[in-house]
């Protein structure tokens, strides 16, 4: 039985999420706190719905890996010899070992066959054999059913170039769900871009929600980033479209004197567009976000997408990478725009750090409620409530 307090949050939730936007309010401080909520977020959110854990480049060719986690579980997403893509477990069958363990194993390569390091056992990695046991030293002499030893399969689905994947295996395809957003975004060709670089900040001292929430509107450009993003993507003129379900978007225009707001040591803001783009993609930035966690950047020259992963009640992983157009890695100073494009996210960062921790130590107090309402620019927070909402109390719109 629910104890009383995580029932009281799920009522409250449940209160919140029906409000109307005119009326909205930020969810009660214990929602980001406290560990019972936390730990039925994990059970109905994050192993219950689909993450994002990378792009396709990341596994563009066949025996292309890339060492992952999703909800706290080790994973592995490979491309088999016939170009198809299978995410595994990477938790060896015989005594539980990490086959990929980050002390030793590089977050990217390219192998034949997976082989825990402990005892040497090996799994294919061929169709519908991936995951399946080929090889296990010195078992001979003992009862046991090699064919019926595999890792264990996740479900996966590429959606615009983006792998995620799925716990849940009565959860509905990803790729319905999200049709408006895919129409939004096909002028950026996601599929088609490259990894440019990736970066991560762990153990950051907050709660998952604090940070998705931050980075899902730009209302607070115009305290937290005063001077950086605000004088390039005036918040203040930034339209939220209007959508329901899991997924939000929305523009900022660039400010007029945008082009003249040189990076550090004269670095270029733009570096190679991203070929197609309308008018509208090549005069703002588009924010588009996917619950529970994901949120995009789109800007003429790159995309960036953001995974906040909760470690626990107060504490996440920020996963940060950026996308650029294939040709670019072949232009002379691709090296100098992506060291320039990370000083750049590093200042935003450490910015959005700030926020972030001073509103989780405000939430440690346990404060009353705010009485506050959210602006216009809130509206992906009020969605976000009503996902949350629908994932973990079956109200408001979990779709």
């Amino acid at each position: 039985m629910l104890h009383d307090t995580l029932h009281a949050l799920l009522t409250e939730l449940a209160r919140i999420s029906a409000l109307p936007l005119e009326r909205g309010e930020t969810l009660p401080a214990r929602a980001y706190t406290d560990e019972a909520f936390h730990r039925l977020e994990h059970d109905r959110v994050f192993r219950g719905d689909w993450l994002c854990v990378g792009h396709v480049d990341q596994v563009a060719r066949p025996g292309d890996y890339l060492r992952t986690d999703a909800a706290g579980e080790p994973l592995v997403v490979t491309r088999d010899e016939d170009g198809h893509l299978h995410a595994l477990s990477r938790v060896c069958r015989h005594r539980f070992m990490d086959i990929l363990p980050p002390e030793t194993a590089p977050e990217q390569g390219s192998l034949e066959r997976l082989m825990c390091p402990y005892h040497t056992w090996t799994y294919r990695l061929n169709g519908e054999y991936a995951g399946q046991l080929a090889g296990a030293p010195m078992m001979s002499k003992v009862d046991f059913d090699r064919a019926a030893c595999r890792l264990p399969r996740y479900r996966l689905e590429v959606w615009n170039g983006l792998l995620m994947v799925c716990a849940a295996p009565e959860a509905p395809p990803l790729a319905p769900q999200l049709t408006g957003l895919a129409e939004r975004l096909a002028p950026y060709g996601l599929a088609d871009l490259v990894v440019a670089y990736t970066d991560r900040w762990d153990g950051v001292p907050a709660n998952w929600k604090v940070a998705f929430e931050n980075g899902s509107e730009n209302y607070h450009h115009m305290g937290t980033h005063a001077g950086t993003l605000d004088v390039l993507v005036p918040g203040k003129d930034t339209v939220v479209d209007e959508s329901d379900g899991r997924w939000f978007s929305m523009y900022t225009p660039f400010a007029a004197d945008a082009a003249d707001a040189a990076g550090e040591d004269g670095a270029p803001m733009v570096g190679t567009l991203i070929p197609g783009l309308g008018a509208r993609q090549l005069s703002g930035m588009t924010v588009a976000g996917v619950f529970p966690n994901l949120v995009m950047a789109l800007l003429p020259d790159s995309v960036t997408f953001v995974r906040w992963v909760p470690t626990g009640p107060v504490t996440h992983d920020a996963l940060v990478t950026v996308l650029v157009p294939a040709h670019a890695k072949r232009q002379p100073l691709f090296e100098a725009y992506v060291e320039a494009s990370r000083r750049q996210f590093e200042v935003i960062q450490n910015e959005d750090l700030v926020a972030v921790r001073g509103v989780q130590r405000g939430l440690a107090t346990d404060p009353a409620p705010s009485g506050g309402r959210f602006s216009h620019l809130e509206r992906p927070l009020w969605q976000f409530q009503r996902y949350l909402a629908g994932r973990l109390t079956g109200a408001g719109s979990a779709a």
